[in-house]
């Protein structure tokens, strides 16, 4: 029996790699560092189905008969978002990194290919663990919605203050006429106003104030749009969540936003505490020894829990009962609502986990009844 020996160019390449991508709106750039740290390769792709495929066979073929331990992708909810997707599909790792601090940045320089580098060696040394949302399903819808309602009722908002500002320099007689009513009948006279042929300032003032009413009917009538959509979906998806006290459409869409679509990526309670920035954080100096609140995370989602707690404030009696044996204590008010909504950060990620728990149970039973 003859033995076989392999040449050094017949020798098969096996590799752990980590791949780093910097994504961009019509192209992303890609990194690859083997398990050690060594950078092997960079390739540049189009932002598209093509341009994802290409990416996974480049990274196939440097690891060989290995194989990719995960990608770095910036921007997952940007331009990343669909190649984060088309990854997860084919079975990937991908973590979501975030942008490198400016400090490196100053010291190393910035390129497409430094800040994929970057974006690996993030994965690499540990730095980046999150995993970014599915964005494949209702909670994705109802990010869509409220992105929707939300640019609405500011364009409503400046429509009125707007009108507001033009009453003050009109003519007298119009000024007026206007004078001392309430938002509504002011929207309502201002929409029934005939400028007529635009030939003075009165009748310019006139056809300018009627606009912006009608803007502001009509936004109004798109947010009413929106709010029904939003009430039926987040009742659907999430009715445990939509139980509980002073949760609304619009708190339950802005929580069910920062979970996702694959909630079980928040893997605690105090995790989603963090994240909604209402974890406690350690401020102490020399003999003081104090807590504030995190200044991190989701800002919308950490003020629809503050609205959550301020309607429990006034029509919760165990939350009432609270607020006065906390204050006997001697904690002021808002020490007071910081401990509320650290309570209620733990209520809603029960509630939203049941929920999600209930939704595998229901998916897993429809396959077995197929």
């Amino acid at each position: 029996m003859t033995s076989m020996t392999v040449g050094p160019t017949e020798q098969v390449v096996s590799r752990q790699i980590i791949i780093g991508v910097d994504t961009h709106k019509y192209a992303h750039v890609a990194v690859a560092l083997d398990h050690l740290g060594a950078r092997i390769a960079a390739q540049h792709v189009a932002a598209n189905r093509e341009g994802y495929a290409q990416l996974e066979a480049w990274a196939a073929s440097l690891a060989g008969n290995g194989r990719v331990l995960a990608y770095g992708v910036e921007g997952t909810g940007s331009y990343g978002v669909g190649l984060a997707s088309f990854l997860r599909r084919a079975g990937h790792r991908v973590i979501e990194v975030n942008r490198g601090d400016r400090r490196s940045r100053r010291s190393n320089g910035k390129s497409d290919s430094l800040d994929a580098e970057a974006a690996a060696r993030a994965v690499l040394g540990g730095q980046a663990k999150a995993i970014p949302k599915s964005a494949d399903g209702t909670a994705e819808m109802i990010r869509q919605i409220k992105i929707a309602r939300d640019t609405a009722r500011k364009a409503r908002t400046s429509a009125i203050v707007t009108l507001k500002a033009l009453i003050v320099t009109a003519p007298a007689d119009l000024r007026e006429h206007l004078a001392g009513t309430s938002d509504k009948v002011l929207i309502d006279r201002c929409a029934s106003l005939r400028p007529g042929a635009v030939t003075s300032p009165t009748a310019s003032a006139k056809h300018a104030l009627r606009t912006l009413a009608k803007r502001y009917q009509a936004l109004a009538a798109e947010i009413r749009d929106h709010d029904t959509i939003l009430d039926d979906l987040t009742r659907a998806h999430a009715p445990t969540l939509r139980e509980g006290l002073g949760i609304g459409a619009d708190t339950a869409a802005e929580v069910l936003i920062v979970f996702g679509d694959n909630p079980e990526r928040v893997h605690s309670e105090a995790a989603f505490a963090k994240l909604c920035g209402t974890s406690p954080v350690p401020a102490s100096s020399g003999m003081t020894n104090r807590h504030r609140l995190s200044r991190a995370g989701h800002r919308e989602a950490n003020a629809a829990l503050y609205r959550a707690v301020i309607v429990r404030m006034r029509f919760h009696q165990p939350t009432i009962d609270y607020v006065a044996r906390r204050t006997a204590e001697g904690l002021s008010k808002r020490d007071v609502i910081r401990c509320l909504k650290r309570y209620l950060a733990r209520e809603v990620y029960q509630a939203v986990m049941t929920d999600h728990r209930a939704r595998q149970v229901d998916a897993s039973q429809r396959s077995l009844d197929l």
